[in-house]
């Protein structure tokens, strides 16, 4: 449609129309196969609105959603299609690691492939919008949605956060096989006080633009057709009913324009925050502050007509958010084709498919971590000797579902185990399978509901004992440890961030009979590792790695390709130095290396550093990368300056390296990062093959948001390192000289 007729059609429609249009129902009131991700208000829609609410969310599935559409538009007033949403965070069919996983290929170009096979899968499904990606930035490890998070790192967030958004929406909306994208949670929904979701975030102003609002403005800037408001409070606010986050931030210094869309009944919750007196008030905070589309509350629907009749909003208001709705529907294309790409043949051959499929196992292949590769008498435990004899031991060979909690499409037995790929790998009698254990301690809460069983203790006696035999046998263990798929995510915040206590008695009791142990660990968050650590010769991350999982960890394991992943959060050594950031500011006393360390900032019982760093990540190969060279020393503020350093592989087999790019701004008018990430890239060498990496470094890399609110960089000394971690590299010097500063 052109705009005039989208013009023509909202001035057609009454004043109840349009606000319904503002109105998202929940998929169960259209089918009760729907996805649940929030809590249902009222189940009792009116016959009105079940026609002319302009969206819902949680269904899926081509035949389903085509025949909802034709219902829906022939009793619509005005024949304007439903749109649909749904959570595509990871994968559709196919999933793919959890972004935390994802972010640790350091892989944008790839990430982008998974958004657009993910695209193709939802859009034949009947999908048209993506609540993904996340863009919020974690540094604690307590709150349970670190998982959908690409990490601690601005920067790095911000790339993933735009390959996304590009690899979702494509090119134009017009395109077969994409689907809009919805950055989400705005704003600094990851930096909840204490990890407890839903909660405050206590941020300063500063804090909050220079590291929490970056990522989200890269998704804006490659073009996000939509935004979601976050569920935390932020200066006393909650963001839902925030002007200055929505409109002064937002729409002007950010330039958004799309659609913004409230989190699952987040404005009925302004009253529970003590925001708002009724859901009367909160529906028009909430309008006020910008939102278009109430998410699952009743607030939109029943109020806003009485809000505008009464005088206390203008009608013109609720038609500017109205047309941003109508538009995206428009570019979407759904005006001339309601059911889009929904196509229940081509679901038949592209959900799932064998592209996909391989794509999704090479993409566990590079989010994989090598944590701990120890040398012992014979050499490293990996990769995995061909010629030893092996037990694959624990919960996690089998039967548990190695997608994170945010797939809610398709089905766990379409994930290939432990045990279907090492069978694929060894010959019969060279393997060996034991569960060894319950995947959670009796008693456990999960799901608002408390696992329990009765024979709980015998159980595990048993599974203990078979496990016992199974690692008296083998060469070599393999055991596979971790959180339950539903102990991370939406909700499931923990004060507690280790594997649950029946693994760790596992891992101790199969030491006592072999002591060369293989830890394959499957979460959604940093552990705390201090019993993995002790009793494991090797660890691998493996995070929750999706359909191929099986496929692409014994990949790893065997050696078929060499790990290249590096954590994107840091790991703790306790759950007490949570929150934690490798990009932290420099204490007046900073703890002392050599000497007394009285009077400095430490703690008494722990180091002050993670146990593994932001970057971090082994490879099977080893590199030698050398000292920075610099084309010269002194730039000013319209030059570059080139920074070039030589990485050799000097092991014995093919890897990639990723070679990370830091620099801190040694004095500047307000505290600057012990390091701030500014580039990397992946380099893949042959054994013995060397090749120089270049960096430019320019004025607008060296930019921070100073104290008089100007977002801009200061002439004087900067150091930068190039290396392969947070902590690692030779540091060089340069200086920026003063001239006319370039300021955003």
């Amino acid at each position: 449609m052109t705009e005039k007729e989208l013009n023509a059609l909202l001035n057609d429609m009454s004043l109840e129309e349009k606000i319904n249009q503002m109105v998202q129902l929940p998929g169960q009131i259209y089918a009760s196969s729907a996805a649940v991700t929030g809590n249902i208000e009222n189940n009792d829609v009116n016959h009105t609105i079940f026609y002319q609410a302009g969206s819902t969310l949680g269904i899926y599935g081509a035949e389903q959603l085509k025949k909802i559409q034709k219902e829906y538009m022939a009793k619509q007033p005005h024949h304007i299609p439903l749109l649909f949403m749904l959570d595509v965070i990871h994968g559709y069919e196919t999933a793919f690691p959890c972004p935390l996983g994802l972010g640790a290929s350091f892989d944008p170009e790839s990430v982008k492939m998974c958004a657009e096979i993910a695209a193709k899968e939802a859009a034949v499904g009947g999908v048209h919008v993506t609540f993904s990606p996340m863009a919020d930035l974690v540094r604690d490890a307590r709150w349970g949605r670190v998982m959908e998070s690409t990490g601690e790192d601005p920067y790095l967030n911000g790339k993933m956060a735009a390959a996304m958004v590009e690899g979702f929406q494509g090119n134009t909306r017009a395109e077969k096989g994409t689907v809009s994208s919805c950055i989400k949670h705005f704003a600094a929904y990851g930096a909840a006080t204490a990890g407890l979701d839903y909660t405050n975030v206590e941020l300063s102003e500063h804090t909050l633009r220079e590291y929490y609002l970056g990522a989200y403005e890269k998704g804006i800037h490659a073009g996000c057709d939509m935004v979601m408001t976050s569920f935390n409070t932020w200066n006393g606010i909650p963001s839902t009913g925030n002007p200055w986050l929505m409109k002064q931030i937002l729409r002007n210094e950010m330039g958004f324009d799309g659609v913004l869309i409230s989190d699952w009944g987040a404005v009925g919750e302004m009253v529970n925050h003590g925001f708002c007196e009724d859901r009367k008030e909160a529906a028009e905070k909430a309008l006020r502050a910008g939102v278009d589309i109430d998410m699952c509350s009743d607030c939109y629907a029943d109020y806003l007509a009485d809000l505008v009749r009464e005088g206390v909003v203008e009608e013109k208001v609720i038609d500017e958010a109205v047309m941003r709705i109508l538009k995206l529907k428009n570019k979407l294309g759904l005006f001339e084709n309601p059911y889009r790409d929904a196509d229940e043949e081509k679901e038949k051959t592209v959900l799932l498919c064998e592209e996909h499929r391989q794509f999704a196992r090479k993409m566990v292949q590079k989010s994989v971590v090598l944590l701990k590769n120890e040398r012992m008498e014979e050499g490293c435990l990996l990769p995995l000797d061909p010629t030893k004899k092996i037990a694959f031991i624990g919960p996690y060979i089998e039967g548990e579902d190695m997608r994170s909690s945010w797939v809610v499409t398709g089905s766990a037995s379409n994930t290939i185990s432990i045990r279907q790929a090492a069978k694929e790998v060894f010959f019969e009698n060279q393997i060996r399978f034991a569960k060894g254990c319950t995947l959670l301690n009796n008693d456990t809460v999960l799901n608002g509901a408390q696992y329990h069983s009765d024979s709980w203790m015998e159980d595990n006696m048993r599974l203990e004992k078979e496990a016992r035999q199974a690692a008296a046998w083998a060469d070599i263990v393999v055991l596979c440890l971790g959180e339950h798929n539903h102990q991370s995510g939406e909700a499931s915040s923990r004060t507690s961030i280790t594997i649950p206590d029946i693994q760790q008695k596992l891992i101790a009791s199969i030491y006592e009979v072999n002591q060369k142990i293989v830890t394959v660990l499957f979460n959604g968050r940093p552990l705390e590792l201090d019993t993995v650590e002790a009793y494991s010769g090797a660890i691998v991350e493996a995070w929750m790695p999706g359909t191929e999982g099986g496929h692409g960890i014994l990949d790893i394991l065997t050696g078929a390709c060499t790990p290249s992943a590096k954590l994107t959060m840091s790991f703790p050594y306790t759950v007490g130095q949570e929150p934690m950031s490798y990009n932290s500011y420099s204490s007046g006393r900073p703890k002392q290396t050599e000497g007394r360390a009285d009077f400095t900032t430490r703690y008494l019982d722990c180091s002050n550093d993670p146990r593994y760093p932001f970057g971090y990540g082994l490879s099977y190969t080893r590199f030698s990368i050398t000292e920075p060279e610099l084309n010269q020393t002194r730039m000013g503020f319209n030059d570059q300056i080139i920074a070039q350093v030589r990485v050799k592989n000097v092991g014995e087999r093919k890897g990639t390296e990723v070679i990370q790019l830091y620099i801190q701004d040694i004095a500047a008018s307000c505290v600057r990062p012990v390091r701030e990430l500014k580039g990397f890239c992946r380099v893949e060498l042959e054994a013995g093959e060397e090749r120089t990496v270049t960096f430019t470094i320019t004025e607008p890399m060296l930019r921070f948001h100073c104290p008089d609110g100007s977002y801009k960089s200061e002439s004087g000394r900067f150091r930068l390192w190039i290396g392969n971690s947070s902590v690692d590299g030779n540091a060089k010097e340069f200086w920026l000289e003063k001239g006319n500063r370039m300021t955003e």
